[in-house]
């Protein structure tokens, strides 16, 4: 039988992972309070998940927003130092980031719970909006930036300007709150931009992730080393009974008994949760094939 206790002592384990990596993210507390953006040498380094270089309390750099940064810039057309982070950490994690490590992800968590009830949408809709997310990383951090130039031959960073609502919710209200002069500045791509985070902040109510499943380019990028990535999810074939409990818990949608290191899997744990016969494990491993030696998430 499954544990309740167990269950509910993972999620709050879960999510105190979260709130600690979101506070580490923007810990810096004095920009906060004096309204200004924080510059120190962590800056030139990248946290993990989608945080905006612009909330002051960012103490590092977002990994999307430093991959246009040097791709739009004429003197770094391609930068190994970006693009070996995101690799590194794509190699080590896949997209454990965006279950664990991600600030704008615990924030739809979080909204999630909101007890009202929750949209389905239909599959082939679901299926063919998940693709879009890979549009938006080709096109607007890597192509647009590099092609689409000015006179000087720098580009802009498209995603953060035009898409971003986590640079919306971290950087926007915060600055705006703090400086008239940014008030009196408010033009219609800030309205645009405002108009993104309603809707992304309304539909994470009813809709599990729908910035994590339809839009975000980090978790694509991520998504592509999840089935390669050293911390894996394993199902035990022997012990499974396939009873599919598993599948109808996860809210990413991914078929478990199936392909359980889909594209889709941010590695939530939610499934292993619900699991009465402990069939499925998460963790790192030395090699394929081998068992997952150490969990986040331990089934007792």
């Amino acid at each position: 039988m499954i544990n309740q206790s167990t269950k509910r002592q993972r999620i709050r384990k879960r999510t105190w992972i979260q709130l600690i990596a979101a506070c580490l993210s923007n810990g810096y507390i004095a920009g906060f309070l004096g309204s200004k953006i924080y510059k120190g040498n962590t800056k030139f380094f990248c946290v993990p998940g989608l945080n905006c270089y612009s909330c002051p309390g960012a103490m590092g750099s977002c990994p999307i927003g430093a991959l246009q940064a040097v791709l739009g810039d004429r003197k770094y057309n391609f930068s190994y130092y970006i693009f070996g982070i995101l690799i590194l950490i794509g190699s080590l994690l896949g997209r454990l980031v965006c279950g664990l490590l991600c600030p704008f992800g615990f924030v739809q968590d979080l909204l999630h719970k909101i007890p009202l009830r929750k949209l389905r949408i239909a599959t082939r809709v679901d299926r063919a909006l998940r693709w879009l997310k890979y549009g938006i990383l080709l096109v607007f951090v890597i192509i647009l930036p590099i092609f689409a130039t000015n006179a000087f031959g720098v580009g802009s960073p498209y995603f953060c300007k035009w898409i971003c609502p986590a640079g919306t919710l971290e950087g926007g209200f915060p600055l705006l709150l703090a400086h008239e002069s940014l008030r009196q500045s408010i033009g219609w791509l800030f309205n645009w931009k405002l108009l993104l985070l309603i809707a992304t902040v309304l539909s994470s109510i009813v809709i599990y992730r729908p910035f994590c499943k339809y839009l975000c380019p980090l978790g694509a990028f991520y998504s592509l080393f999840n089935k390669v990535s050293l911390y894996r999810m394993e199902v035990d074939q022997e012990k499974c009974t396939h009873c599919l409990r598993c599948e109808k818990q996860c809210k990413m949608g991914v078929s478990i008994t199936k392909d359980i290191n889909a594209l889709e899997c941010i590695r939530c744990g939610e499934c292993t949760s619900v699991c009465s016969q402990h069939a499925i494990t998460m963790g790192f491993k030395c090699a394929l094939g081998h068992k997952p030696h150490q969990e986040l998430y331990k089934s007792n």
